[in-house]
């Protein structure tokens, strides 16, 4: 970390770095989430469903390498065992044992839910404080929006499909 980067940073470092920690393994889970939905969707538009399911997955590995990279230039580490996201994790992990595409689509909804306010709050945190964290906050946040509308355009599209085939 450069003495001058950190030194920017108008706040407690340790405690911004404990919740760039716990927004790291949020994304880690947001990405096993969508990456396996994918795989195991089921249902009208499955394939639909699935295709947006990995273009997720994919931003959302990315929003990891972000907060890993701003964990790194404050000089942190990023949480190095997965199994200790569970602890860190402000969102948690819905495992998509149901695989039907209403219930994944729901779920992934409240992920994003959840995601939003973590990135809302991060982003209220740094606004003064950090500009290059607010940055890649505002970046990731606007990501998240995007994601919930998409879920949200989805899931209406099934309900009309399904909606259809019942009248």
């Amino acid at each position: 970390m450069g003495s001058k980067g950190r030194e920017i940073v108008g706040m407690d470092v340790e405690e911004l770095l404990g919740l760039l920690q716990r927004a790291y393994c949020d994304e880690w889970f947001a990405y096993y989430q969508y990456w396996l939905g994918a795989k195991v969707v089921k249902g009208p538009m499955k394939d639909a469903v699935g295709a947006e399911l990995l273009v997720h997955a994919t931003e959302e590995l990315a929003h990891a390498d972000l907060v890993a990279m701003r964990i790194i230039q404050l000089g942190g580490t990023p949480v190095t065992r997965p199994e200790e996201w569970y602890q860190h994790s402000n969102c948690g992990y819905e495992a998509p044992d149901d695989p039907y595409v209403k219930t994944l689509l729901e779920q992934n909804i409240k992920g994003e839910q959840c995601a939003i306010g973590v990135y809302k709050r991060l982003l209220d945190i740094t606004r003064e404080k950090d500009p290059v964290t607010y940055n890649v906050v505002l970046t990731i946040l606007q990501q998240e929006v995007e994601h919930e509308e998409d879920l949200q355009a989805l899931l209406e599209d099934y309900e009309l499909l399904v909606g259809a085939l019942r009248g």
